[in-house]
């Protein structure tokens, strides 16, 4: 009995190995730091960052170049503060210029801007809760001044609703946020994406993009009633705040990336380092 017991133990003891290693999870670690210093230079008049005398390239190969000199300075600032490893994952700005320069998607203007008007139906702030009166004052209090604002901006009706009913959002309305939109080049409106897609809300992102509330008001106007339920259930400390600034790091990224996109902050200068 007792050989028989081993001889059935041990194919079990080898799956149990097999499926555990199976199991585990292996992480890519990210690559580390193989330059030592960054720097800005100008080309042909546009911007390109170098590291080590090295041209930095795009994921597709693509050689790094933007109109901006701000833009490729506050790149290779993102570069140069990397420690150890390089965290891409953390660097929101460069990889913002990454996709705008090798478009993957092959996406056009009208593509982006229908994009992002899909958001319109289901933003954010326009959905308030009619149950519960406090959240509701809440929501009113906070809400509405950004929604009268964007409707005075933007010469636009949007109007809030108290239940599931999707908001009514007519056809004008749209063309007015369209065009707006369309204004801007291609390159930029991967800064709108980019915040429309943290906020789930075009009436935040642009509010934070027109400088009419701060990038930590934006974020925490898009979670609030998240951060409302929060006072009930309680928080995870780490994991809430940790999402919260990853939050305000994206839309950090999107407001400056639009911003240095157009063309007022375009800066001529032959040489920086």
């Amino acid at each position: 009995m007792n050989n028989l017991y081993k001889l059935l133990r041990k194919p079990l003891s080898n799956a149990l190995q097999q499926h555990q290693y199976l199991t585990k999870r292996f992480y890519a670690n990210p690559p580390k730091r193989f330059y030592k210093n960054t720097s800005v230079l100008y080309n042909d008049g546009k911007y390109e960052v170098t590291l080590d005398q090295r041209k930095l390239k795009t994921p597709s190969g693509n050689i790094f170049t933007v109109k901006s000199e701000p833009l490729a300075i506050a790149v290779a600032t993102e570069f140069d503060s990397q420690k150890e490893y390089v965290e891409r994952s953390k660097m929101h700005l460069s990889a913002l210029c990454f996709t705008a320069l090798d478009n993957p998607n092959k996406l056009t203007k009208v593509d982006m801007v229908n994009y992002i008007l899909n958001f319109i139906a289901t933003d954010t702030i326009l959905y308030q809760n009619d149950n519960e009166k406090d959240l509701h004052d809440l929501q009113s209090n906070e809400w509405d001044p950004i929604l009268k604002w964007f409707n005075e901006r933007y010469e636009t009706n949007l109007q809030k609703t108290l239940n599931i009913t999707p908001p009514l959002i007519t056809a004008e309305d749209k063309m007015k946020i369209s065009k707006y939109l369309a204004s801007h080049n291609l390159e930029t409106l991967h800064g709108f994406v980019f915040a429309v897609d943290t906020l789930k809300s075009i009436v935040l992102a642009c509010a934070a993009i027109e400088q009419k509330i701060f990038v930590e008001k934006a974020v925490a106007l898009s979670r609030l009633e998240e951060e409302y339920q929060l006072k009930f259930w309680g928080r995870v400390e780490w994991a809430h705040d940790l999402s919260q600034q990853d939050l305000q790091a994206r839309l950090a990224a999107a407001v400056l990336f639009v911003h240095l996109n157009r063309s007022e902050h375009f800066v001529k200068s032959k040489v920086v380092v």
